[in-house]
């Protein structure tokens, strides 16, 4: 992977953890109810998950490039196509709720269980239970694999990359879960649509990148 590509993968990997979804709340909402410390089980959680999902991702792009010597250029396209068509179903969504009025945390369950393990099972769980999650990065991936250089150091690098991001970005959601929570809840859908569009653009953008 060569310079370019590498800070292009980084500010991908960035851009795709600040973006809503099912972990990222579940992480907002224990910052809130159990402090950054604790919610750290939750973010270690959910990493593990993804790297997992990751992984299946990797090895299913994998074999598909070694049986078609085309089949990157299919997989740019396709997967390019599906992130505009996620981008505007997030251009779309409803505004962000993180925790509903009967004391239960949307994304995890029940709000009063604070252990450590409950909190590792509910980040693992919410992260490898999306299979939207498994679909994007099986379109998202292949926008930064070089066909010409050996597959597995490059899978390596993206699964650190994002695995690493992802940890970062959600101890700082975590840290700041009482701030960012009503910011989130206040800006409504300008966040969604503004999330929405980054994911059109990087879709209509990435598969025509060399």
């Amino acid at each position: 992977m060569d310079f370019h590509t590498g800070w292009l993968l980084l500010a991908a990997a960035i851009g795709l953890s600040l973006t809503p979804g099912p972990n990222s709340l579940l992480v907002l909402t224990h910052g809130a109810l159990h402090g950054h410390r604790r919610t750290l089980w939750t973010v270690a959680g959910g990493a593990l998950g993804f790297v997992a999902l990751i992984a299946l991702s990797l090895a299913g792009i994998g074999a598909l490039l070694k049986a078609s010597a085309g089949a990157l250029i299919v997989l740019k396209w396709v997967g390019g196509a599906y992130l505009v068509w996620l981008g505007v179903q997030l251009w779309r969504a409803p505004p962000i709720r993180l925790q509903s009025g009967n004391g239960q945390d949307g994304p995890g369950g029940p709000a009063a269980d604070g252990r450590p393990a409950t909190l590792f099972r509910q980040g693992l769980l919410t992260a490898v239970s999306n299979p939207k999650a498994l679909l994007f990065y099986g379109a998202f991936l292949p926008q930064f694999i070089d066909g010409a250089r050996p597959l597995l150091p490059q899978f390596i690098t993206m699964a650190v990359v994002f695995g690493v991001v992802e940890c970062l970005v959600e101890i700082g959601l975590a840290m700041l879960a009482h701030r960012v929570r009503p910011w989130l809840e206040r800006l409504g859908r300008r966040f969604n649509r503004a999330c929405g569009g980054m994911f059109v653009a990087m879709g209509a953008a990435l598969p025509m990148t060399r």
